[in-house]
């Protein structure tokens, strides 16, 4: 089968659930609320990131863009979903690329539309303190957020593909995400800019230290979401449905 109708089919299929785009709205309405918090900040600390604080907002609405994508591949795995879809496209690789394609562009347009969003909120109320960030910083932060909101949701895809649940991936990036990433994290020393979330932030900061880069940073959560996303392939194309 041409892989443009299994595309199409997918697209309908997250497109016609509710919960998905319940999982996006909340995406942009989150990130975009807690940016906005987060420029009634203080701006007084010499250390003090407009860019970041700006796009604050990014660190709690990737927990949707992770549950987007756990979600549009585990619900392949209830009710027999998974056994019609290959039985309308036998290639397992081409339906599982299909999917995969139909997480990756709705995830990038929202996470543009949200870190767009999300940095008009949070400057708003930074004042001066965010005159001396430049337009090419912000271009970076709006289109490196947007990639980086992308790849943690098909990083979270191919976790839920090889471990065959939503639940159960969600139940182990979200504390990831929200406990080991700042907690643990910080006591691991260098290593813990190569943790996945960690070095895809990156591209959210103005300023940086460390070996890594904004591009780079991203460049290692790619890694990470690569290795998910071939392991998420291996479970989908070994494993009985």
């Amino acid at each position: 089968m041409p892989f443009a109708p299994v595309l199409h089919a997918e697209w309908l299929k997250i497109r016609t659930l509710r919960s998905l785009c319940g999982a996006l709205f909340a995406l942009f309405a989150v990130s975009t609320a807690f940016s906005a918090l987060g420029g009634t900040s203080s701006t007084s600390d010499p250390e003090f990131d407009p860019l970041s604080n700006g796009l604050s907002g990014i660190l709690l609405g990737q927990v949707a863009a992770v549950a987007f994508g756990a979600m549009a591949v585990s619900a392949e795995y209830h009710g027999g979903a998974l056994r019609v879809s290959l039985a309308a496209v036998p290639q397992r690789g081409r339906w599982f690329a299909a999917k995969l394609t139909a997480i990756a562009v709705p995830a990038f347009l929202v996470g543009l539309l949200t870190t767009g969003a999300s940095l008009v909120a949070g400057l708003s109320g930074t004042g001066d303190a965010a005159a001396g960030l430049t337009a090419g910083d912000q271009a970076r932060g709006v289109l490196g957020g947007g990639v980086y909101l992308m790849l943690m949701a098909l990083f979270a895809a191919g976790f839920a593909a090889l471990l065959r649940s939503g639940s159960a991936a969600l139940g182990i990036l979200i504390p990831f995400l929200l406990i080991v990433s700042f907690v643990i994290g910080d006591a691991a020393g260098k290593a813990v800019e190569f943790m996945p979330d960690r070095a895809g932030r990156i591209v959210l900061q103005e300023t940086w230290d460390g070996s890594l880069g904004p591009w780079t940073g991203l460049a290692v959560t790619a890694v990470w979401t690569a290795v998910a996303l071939a392991a998420g392939a291996w479970s989908v194309l070994r494993r009985d449905a």
